[in-house]
């Protein structure tokens, strides 16, 4: 029952009233008895009519004709309490979600993605999330991390995850998870016959890397992989998506690089290998805002740390599977 009582509204012309004393005659009225009523309560009869009357006078009406065995509700009481049982379940309502909101257990959730979700930690996270919070709306883009790490400091985005951890003004930012580098190969390539792949074996082949992210980090991985074994890459770039530059490798344009959740989706007449003997790593982090107090938002960090606990451990303890095929089915939903 609510308790507190309404405070005056100074601009409205109407009269200050108690939902104590409203949620009281409405007892009354339901058992049209004020004895009744002060025993449901647990106070004194004499304290229920007196609250009773001040409402009474409060309103300028009479809500209840007493007589000895009991009250009969007037036609003033019938319409005033009609209006006010609905009134008082919409506040009862409004009082619940909006403690369901600060708890997190509803509200929305702003995303920006890079990495893909075809499989692996984000994957996870987002669905963990979903079964834990239905009610939560989630909202997805996908763009340019540069651009969401704008969003982010607008207050536009809640979190963004990225490549690398990198260095934001006024945001947090936290390392959640690595993926392991593979080399996209078109099918029938001489390095499909290996099941592991070393840097040295891709010195002489022609990169195609993408002008948007993450090609140019990327880039800069190769220029530095290949260098410390004295070789300069050949690198084209090309201003297309994710699934356009595994195609361009179909095509037998060149080869490429990309993270282990990618590989999880289905893209005709290419392989994947891991390159490095499992040693080459991309870190993936969140960033966030740290003026942010979105409740939804605040369950869904502590969500992403716990897991990334997990999640670290768990890649830990896997061993690569031979990679004949095309996934890394332990890492797989």
């Amino acid at each position: 029952m609510l308790e507190r009582p309404v405070s005056p509204l100074s601009n409205s012309g109407l009269p200050a009233v108690s939902l104590i004393s409203i949620a009281q005659a409405l007892l009354v009225a339901e058992h049209l008895s004020f004895r009744q009523a002060a025993g449901v309560l647990g106070a004194r009869q004499s304290a229920v009519s007196r609250r009773i009357r001040s409402l009474e006078d409060t309103l300028g009406v009479s809500l209840f004709e007493r007589y000895h065995g009991g009250v009969r509700i007037t036609a003033a009481g019938a319409r005033f309490f009609d209006r006010a049982r609905s009134a008082l379940a919409q506040l009862d309502h409004a009082v619940k979600i909006a403690g369901a909101a600060g708890r997190g257990e509803n509200g929305h959730l702003r995303i920006g993605i890079f990495s893909s979700i075809a499989a692996g930690f984000l994957r996870h996270l987002i669905r963990t999330f979903r079964e834990q919070h239905p009610d939560v709306a989630l909202q997805i883009s996908e763009i340019a991390s540069r651009e969401h790490l704008a969003l982010i400091r607008k207050g536009r985005l809640d979190v963004a995850f990225v490549m690398g951890t990198p260095a934001v003004p006024n945001c947090e930012v936290l390392q959640l998870w690595t993926e392991q580098i593979f080399v996209i190969l078109p099918q029938g390539h001489a390095l499909c016959t290996r099941k592991e792949i070393e840097w040295e074996a891709v010195r002489d082949e022609h990169f195609i890397l993408r002008h948007s992210d993450p090609g140019p980090a990327i880039q800069d991985y190769v220029i530095k992989r290949l260098a410390d074994l004295g070789h300069r890459p050949s690198v084209q770039k090309f201003d297309v998506g994710r699934e356009t530059s595994v195609h361009l490798v179909a095509l037998g344009l060149g080869v490429s690089l990309t993270s282990e959740a990618t590989i999880a989706n289905c893209f005709p007449e290419v392989e994947f290998r891991p390159i490095g003997s499992g040693t080459d790593t991309i870190p993936f982090s969140g960033v966030w805002s740290s003026k942010n107090d979105n409740p939804a938002f605040r369950r869904f960090l502590s969500l992403a740390r716990a897991l990334a606990k997990k999640w670290s451990k768990r890649s830990d303890d896997v061993t690569m599977p031979s990679l004949a095929g095309r996934t890394v089915r332990d890492l797989m939903d």
